[in-house]
């Protein structure tokens, strides 16, 4: 079997790279922390002309009519960017909500128990199954919204929002799409090639910044120890890349939590790793090394924490 990614998901991938690089850049990325918007209407629709949000939608519906493996590579890219936003739920609900695969709504997760994140930019609402709450589809979050209490989050792109009760769905949750399954398993692998973007980005930091940062009148990068922490970020990067996109072929919900757990850990370490080679410099306001640490955080917490995936695994083994 090959597992190379064939030319047109390489292709993919560059032009997803490219349209974030320039709409959302290092100078993007920084302006939007400072004036703290975390979802722009003006991006989100330029993601859905370019397919981000209809990729898995069929062609007769107006989508791109690809799988589950291509949906990982576009993830991974925003994930590399820290690209804001609920673009997981959105992308899974663009078959169901009305304008969400142009682009055009916007669509947040709850979780039962969790805060939900973006709920003031939210237009539906895509609710999880969770114990006995069967989870579904919320039209409108206005009325959520106007009895939620914002918190304070820790990634400053993600606000936070409380709700009290657990959400009522109006319908059904909606059918998975082509090449998936259940929307906890499809957003946690998602989520999970996030995290792979973001721990192969503090990597490429980290040893960027070990190749020009001098001390005793050598890069940094030469000292055995910095070596040692650059060597175990790319493996951790490169085992969870392996599992991330096994699971993204299979779909199988034990692969896809076995992914998220491999994931979660390789963008948190990964991150700290880069706090650490990066010294002083690396907690200050001016690094990115703290956003992608304080989004790994998040990301590990939702759609499948570690827990809930070390059941699904231990369950396949029973």
């Amino acid at each position: 079997m090959d597992f190379q990614l064939s030319d047109d998901q390489r292709a993919l991938r560059a032009g997803v790279r490219d349209l974030l690089a320039g709409r959302f850049g290092r100078d993007r990325m920084r302006a939007a922390l400072e004036s703290g918007a975390t979802v722009d209407p003006a991006l989100w629709r330029e993601l859905g002309d370019a397919g981000f949000f209809a990729l898995r939608l069929p062609e007769a519906e107006g989508g791109v009519g690809l799988g589950l493996p291509e949906a990982a590579l576009l993830f991974e890219e925003a994930g590399r960017v820290l690209l804001p936003g609920p673009l997981i739920a959105t992308h899974l609900a663009a078959g169901a909500v009305k304008g969400a695969a142009r682009g055009e709504s916007v669509v947040a997760m709850a979780d039962a128990g969790q805060p939900v994140a973006h709920l003031g930019e939210a237009d539906a609402l895509l609710a999880l199954e969770s114990g006995g709450f069967p989870g579904g589809l919320v039209r409108d979050a206005g009325p959520v919204r106007e009895a939620a209490v914002a918190v304070r989050p820790s990634d400053p792109f993600t606000p936070l929002w409380r709700i009290a009760e657990p959400v009522t769905a109006d319908e059904p949750l909606p059918p998975p799409l082509p090449g998936g399954g259940l929307p906890r398993d499809e957003g946690a692998l998602l989520a999970a090639a996030e995290q792979l973007g973001s721990a192969a980005r503090t990597t490429e930091l980290a040893v960027e910044y070990a190749g020009t940062r001098e001390q005793f009148g050598a890069p940094i990068g030469s000292f055995q120890a910095v070596k040692h922490l650059c060597a175990g970020m790319l493996v951790r990067a490169e085992l969870a890349r392996c599992a991330v996109y096994a699971a993204a072929v299979t779909a199988d919900p034990v692969e896809i939590a076995g992914a998220k757990l491999l994931a979660d850990e390789a963008a948190v370490r990964n991150a700290r790793d880069c706090l650490q080679v990066h010294g002083g410099m690396g907690f200050t306001w001016e690094s990115d090394v703290h956003l992608h640490l304080k989004r790994a955080w998040l990301r590990a917490g939702q759609w499948r924490t570690a827990a809930a995936a070390e059941e699904v695994l231990a369950g396949d083994l029973c």
